[in-house]
């Protein structure tokens, strides 16, 4: 038996739109549980055994994960992999048995913030390409990083293949010189697109090299500054709601 949950919890986890949106659907007598009409979006229910509707569709229940995760460098962004370590063996036992998988991927070098759930319909609005979820990195750059770059990146650039990125926003920091192995810039950049290795062939593109590279953020949810690296924490209601409103937005 499932543990009891708040109708408009259950709606939510379910896609059915943000807290707000559902919390007025609700008030609005379009959803009915066990054939009645509801008003309370706060009432719990046994979410198995409790029969919802939604605007007259039925709502299944299916009890999902959405957590993050700071991964390390030296794990891949797959739900399985027959010769490294994959971001699912960073979870807990009980959170496998959810099957949930990274929404998009980061290399394995790559270190910082990545979406695991279950939910597909969030994953997919999340990595649409009609929707252009911004990602923001940041780097070490091996190469005087300056403007010249940051208004080519502005303008979009050609990669090895041929393909034109969309407009990044590049903000440049700190410098620091390392003797004979030169200068080493520290950036960030948000890209609006998901290509292979982007940002590392986006600097390749104006001659540069990144050495390392970190997300922090993918559309509205930021990497939890507290959060170590290689740990991982569920997701708070009201980061899911921020990411649920990326479905309802463009």
């Amino acid at each position: 038996m499932a543990k009891r949950m708040r109708l408009d919890k259950l709606l939510a986890n379910m896609g059915f739109g943000t807290r707000s949106e559902i919390r007025r659907a609700v008030k609005q007598g379009r959803v009915t549980v066990n054939g009645d009409a509801v008003k309370d979006f706060g009432m719990q229910l046994d979410p198995e055994e409790a029969a919802v509707q939604f605007d007259g569709e039925e709502v299944v229940y299916r009890e999902t994960i959405y957590v993050m995760l700071n991964k390390p460098q030296g794990v891949v962004s797959a739900t399985e992999d027959n010769r490294d370590r994959t971001v699912i063996d960073l979870l807990e036992p009980e959170d496998r048995v959810l099957q949930p998988f990274p929404v998009g991927r980061l290399d394995k070098d790559t270190e910082g913030l990545l979406l695991l759930t279950n939910d597909g319909k969030l994953a997919h609005e999340l990595l649409s390409p009609k929707k252009h979820v911004p990602k923001t990195y940041e780097a070490l750059v091996h190469g005087d990083v300056g403007e010249s770059d940051r208004t080519a990146f502005a303008e979009g650039v050609t990669l090895d293949d041929g393909y034109e990125t969309m407009p990044a926003q590049l903000v440049i920091g700190e410098k620091e010189s390392r003797g004979e192995d030169g200068v080493f810039s520290r950036i960030t950049l948000t890209i609006h697109e998901g290509k292979f290795h982007q940002v590392k062939r986006m600097f390749e593109a104006v001659g540069k090299k990144v050495v390392y590279l970190r997300r922090i953020s993918m559309g509205p949810l930021q990497l939890d500054p507290a959060l170590p690296l290689g740990e991982y924490r569920p997701l708070t209601d009201e980061e899911l709601t921020m990411l649920q409103s990326v479905q309802l937005n463009g």
